[in-house]
C-alpha cells in the first residue's frame, strides 16, 4: 500500500497549532517558544513530514533550486565541473536538478527544468545554440555559463582562455619540430559559437610561418571514445605529426587507436588534450594536457549564481571570469 503523503496541515492539526507556527518551526523563524517548537518537532519527527520545497516557493515565490544543465554526464570533464557546482550551492542552501542534455535534446533539458520553477540555471555545453539563447533570455531569470564563453556577452560566464591556451600547445608542438599539427574536436567547436580554440590554432600556425592546413582541421560528430576511435584511421593516414585535441575521451580513443597500430607515442606523433579530467591519467602513455581548474570553474559559477538570485548589487557581479590555467606536460609529447 502506497504511503500518503504528510502535509503540513497534518503536522499542525497533530500538534494542535496553526500552520503559520509549523512553518515558522521548518524554516527556523527564532519567533517561536521554546516549548511549542519541542512539540512542532516531536509531531514532524513522528510522522516523518519532509517540507515540500516546492509547495513552499509557492508562496515565497523562490524554490531555491539550480538547473544544472549538462552535456554528457559520464563526461569526466563536466561531472568535476557539476562538483563544484553541488559544493557551492550547498553551502548556501540550494537544490540541484542536473539535466543531461544529449546532441539534439538541449531544447527538451532546458524545458524540464524551467518547468521545475528553479531560481537559476548553471548551463555547461560545447556551444550554445541560438534557440537555447533565446529561450535563456526568455525565460528571465538568472544564468551562468561554465565552462564556455558568451560571444555576446548577454551571460555572464566562467573559463579559461582556452583561446590562448590553445595557441601556446600548438606553438610548443611547433617548437619541438612538429610542422603539421592537426586540431581535432567535436563540429561545435569549428563553428561560430565558439570560435576561440580554432582561432587559437591557427594562429599559432600562421606567427610560425606555416600554412593553415585546412585539412588537418577535423570535426568529430559526438566526443565518444569510440567514434574517436573509429575516427583515427583518419587522423593517422593525414600527413599529421601531432594533434591538438579539444576532448579528453577522444584524445584517449586516438592515442590507443594509434598503439594499436603500432604507431609510437610520443616518437613518431605527438598529442595534447585540454581538459585534464581523469581519463589523462588512465591512458598510457599519459596525455600532455591543457589544465583548467575544474572544480573552481564550477564553484566560481555557482557563486555567481548566488549573488544573481539573491539580488546583490550588480556592480559586485563579474560579467566575464577568466581563471588561470596550465600545462603539464606527460608521455605523449616530448620536449614541448
Amino acid at each position: 500500500m502506497e504511503k500518503q503523503t504528510v502535509t503540513i496541515y497534518d503536522v499542525a492539526r497533530e500538534a494542535g497549532v496553526s500552520m503559520a507556527t509549523v512553518s515558522r518551526v521548518v524554516n527556523g523563524n527564532t519567533n517561536v517558544k521554546p516549548s511549542t517548537r519541542e512539540k512542532v518537532m516531536k509531531v514532524i519527527e513522528a510522522l516523518d513530514y519532509r517540507p515540500n520545497a516546492v509547495a513552499r516557493g509557492l508562496a515565497s515565490k523562490r524554490t531555491t533550486t539550480v538547473g544544472v544543465i549538462i552535456p554528457d554526464i559520464t563526461n569526466l570533464f563536466f561531472s568535476s565541473l557539476a562538483q563544484g557546482i553541488d559544493d557551492i550551492a550547498k553551502m548556501y542552501k540550494y537544490n540541484i536538478i542536473l539535466t543531461n542534455a544529449e546532441e539534439g535534446q538541449e531544447e527538451n533539458a532546458l524545458s524540464s527544468v524551467l518547468a521545475r520553477q528553479v531560481d537559476g540555471i548553471v548551463y555547461m555545453g560545447h556551444s550554445l545554440p541560438e534557440n537555447i539563447r533565446k529561450e535563456l533570455k526568455r525565460s528571465r531569470i538568472p544564468v551562468v555559463l561554465a565552462a564556455m564563453n558568451d560571444s555576446k556577452e548577454e551571460f555572464s560566464s566562467v573559463n579559461i582562455d582556452y583561446e590562448t591556451a590553445i595557441y601556446e600547445v600548438t606553438q610548443r608542438l611547433i617548437k619541438s619540430g612538429r610542422q603539421h599539427v592537426a586540431f581535432v574536436a567535436q563540429e561545435d567547436y569549428l563553428g561560430d559559437n565558439q570560435p576561440s580554440r580554432l582561432n587559437g590554432y591557427k594562429r599559432a600556425i600562421k606567427v610560425s610561418d606555416l600554412p593553415v592546413e585546412e585539412d588537418l582541421i577535423f570535426g568529430l560528430n559526438q566526443g565518444k571514445y569510440k567514434n574517436a576511435y573509429d575516427f583515427a584511421e583518419k587522423l593517422k593516414n593525414s600527413r599529421a605529426d601531432a594533434a591538438v585535441i579539444i576532448n579528453d575521451e577522444i584524445a584517449a580513443g586516438i592515442l590507443n587507436y594509434l598503439q594499436d597500430e603500432g604507431v609510437n607515442v610520443p616518437e613518431d606523433f605527438s598529442l595534447v588534450s585540454s581538459n585534464d579530467s581523469a581519463v589523462v591519467e588512465m591512458v598510457r602513455p599519459r596525455l600532455t594536457s591543457i589544465c583548467p581548474p575544474l572544480y573552481d570553474i564550477g564553484a566560481v559559477a555557482m557563486r555567481i549564481l548566488t549573488k544573481m538570485m539573491d539580488k546583490d548589487d550588480d556592480d559586485e557581479i563579474d560579467k566575464v571570469v577568466t581563471l588561470p590555467y596550465k600545462i603539464s606536460e606527460r608521455q605523449s609529447t616530448r620536449d614541448i
